[in-house]
């Protein structure tokens, strides 16, 4: 099965890239968005200088719980650099949420309770929330964390939107925000 496949089977709609989107990125921003890909695994991500943006990390459900999802995120680890990821928030009706949530807190991730996040889907038309998870080697702040989000939505989530979708993303400052007394629950604390 090819990779965009699996990932797609995976995901929610409402979170995926169109392939031709993701594969642009692949061959137009290479420098900074990448693939890794083996027979029980796909991570998309980009990186800077300053950090790494995990856009889908897939391990297939015959490959789970043998530590390959930790042998990935150790891998990004010794980058030396902050590690940011987007999340949907717990639905317990859905039992994968609670265990990606689960897992990222095991590898010592935790919630930018800072950032707000919420984006309208274009394959949906609906309001997303969601939550950003990072780990932060050498104790980044949340304000950090904040700006290279606001660099990933600018460089990766809205490169040639208009293109792929027809329409555009709303712009970075309607979707992101950073409050000084965020009045968020930390997802990672009931776990």
């Amino acid at each position: 099965m090819h990779w965009y496949e699996k990932l797609n089977q995976y995901f929610p709609v409402e979170e995926m890239k169109s392939r031709e989107h993701m594969e642009t990125l692949l061959k137009e921003r290479s420098d900074i968005y990448h693939k890794d890909e083996g027979p029980n695994h796909v991570l998309m991500y980009a990186e800077s200088d300053d950090f790494v943006f995990i856009d889908y990390l897939f391990v297939s459900g015959n490959a789970r719980g043998q530590g390959l999802g930790h042998k990935l995120i150790e891998k990004m680890k010794h980058k030396g650099k902050p590690i940011i990821l987007e999340v949907e928030p717990v639905n317990y009706e859905d039992s994968d949420s609670e265990k990606r949530l689960h897992f990222y807190k095991r590898e010592g991730f935790e919630h930018a309770n800072s950032v707000g996040y919420e984006r309208r889907s274009l394959a949906t038309n609906e309001l997303n929330k969601m939550e950003i998870l990072y780990w932060a080697p050498n104790n980044e702040s949340e304000e950090q964390i904040f700006e290279a989000m606001r660099k990933t939505y600018d460089k990766i989530h809205t490169y040639k939107d208009r293109h792929f979708y027809g329409e555009s993303y709303e712009p970075v400052d309607d979707v992101l925000i950073f409050s000084e007394n965020p009045q968020n629950q930390n997802i990672l604390d009931n776990l």
